[in-house]
């Protein structure tokens, strides 16, 4: 894996303090969702670039207590604050997933692959690692973001982003990395955060009248949302 630097020399957390906790629980409402859904259950869930750490803490105590959970994650900062959530049934790991051999039965990978160079190959690796693959991405991509200019840069500098997707170019880099899929929704986060400033404020109020009858149009135009893909 290419990894850019902004990960270890402590950039990404400087310009991201909170290692974006606060999605953790609408990202861990989504899932639980997709799961139960599709009648999904797992023994094993593991997290690749897990980043603090809370959605598997979430999940651990949601999903299947029972279950076992381990999460990978190369920051040293994100790492050490997912050390302090450890329990019996949840471990960190700082590193990679790709070590061992060793395979789960379910997979996730949220908010990862936009910021891998090579995210085909990387995506390949990650979907031999699990029987069920879960797959959360940023839809950077819309009308609105690419008329402005601003955000794309926003995403790139501050939030390390170095690829951009719609639904269709999501999916489609899925498949081409050998994910079968299952089920997929939005997620609007934008709608969901607190607050998330007076213009992404301003742009919720087309998008809750439009969203609600024109989905895959509201996401192209407006943006604001993410994807959701569950997979084999």
């Amino acid at each position: 894996m290419d990894t850019p630097n902004i990960y270890l020399d402590g950039t990404y957390l400087k310009n991201n303090p909170d290692w974006n906790v606060y999605e953790a629980p609408l990202k861990a409402k989504y899932i639980l969702q997709i799961l139960e859904k599709n009648g999904i259950s797992a023994s094993t869930v593991c997290e690749i670039g897990c980043g603090a750490g809370e959605v598997l803490n979430l999940l651990s105590a949601k999903y299947s207590t029972a279950a076992s959970y381990c999460g990978y994650e190369i920051s040293p900062e994100a790492h050490a604050i997912c050390k302090g959530k450890e329990r019996d049934n949840l471990k960190y790991f700082l590193g990679d997933a790709f070590g061992d051999d060793r395979k789960y039965d379910l997979v996730l990978l949220l908010d990862v692959l936009e910021h891998v160079e090579d995210y085909i190959g990387f995506a390949r690796r990650v979907c031999a690692k699990g029987k069920y693959k879960i797959v959360h991405l940023p839809l950077d991509l819309s009308v609105q973001t690419v008329t402005r200019g601003s955000p794309m840069i926003k995403y790139r500098r501050k939030g390390g982003h170095l690829h951009y997707f719609t639904r269709d170019t999501a999916i489609a880099t899925l498949e081409d990395a050998g994910y079968s899929i299952i089920d997929s929704m939005y997620t609007p986060i934008a709608f969901e955060l607190p607050d998330v400033g007076w213009k992404a404020n301003a742009m919720n109020i087309p998008r809750a009248m439009l969203y609600p009858f024109w989905p895959h149009f509201t996401a192209r135009l407006l943006g604001g949302f993410s994807l959701l893909v569950l997979a084999e």
